[in-house]
């Protein structure tokens, strides 16, 4: 699917009330990836944080390299949670959208490793 198409689409007003939400009470870790991807300094490509997807929020989104970034907490080591994970993840997949996952950790012990590896995804994905 080109990464014309509104990815929100099948977003409803919850779906909407609940990624605005998120946006205030941003994670640390979150907030502190949020501030260097929101300053394009990512290959000048832009993102968005709390984006929906799919009747989903992810934590970051780019549409031009049809890519959602996911931060996790220790949450998302339970075992419900990551049956959640996955179907949410396949779903978003189905849309041509990769999700890449950093956990809180990576981002608070190694940010340039997860700044560079979003980078190398964003290097090797196909222009639309």
């Amino acid at each position: 699917m080109a990464n014309t198409a509104p990815y929100f689409y099948k977003a409803s007003k919850k779906t909407f009330e609940r990624a605005r939400k998120l946006r205030r009470d941003s994670t640390p870790a979150e907030k502190l990836l949020w501030r260097v991807l929101r300053s394009r300094n990512i290959e000048g490509y832009k993102f968005r944080r709390q984006h929906a997807i799919a009747g989903y929020v992810v934590d970051f989104y780019c549409s031009s390299g049809n890519l959602a970034i996911e931060i996790d907490g220790d949450i998302h080591e339970l075992d419900q949670i990551k049956v959640y994970d996955k179907e949410r993840e396949g779903k978003i997949k189905n849309m041509g959208v990769t999700v890449m996952r950093f956990k809180n950790e990576d981002v608070f012990g190694n940010l340039e490793e997860v700044i560079n590896k979003i980078i190398s995804h964003l290097q090797t994905t196909p222009s639309p």
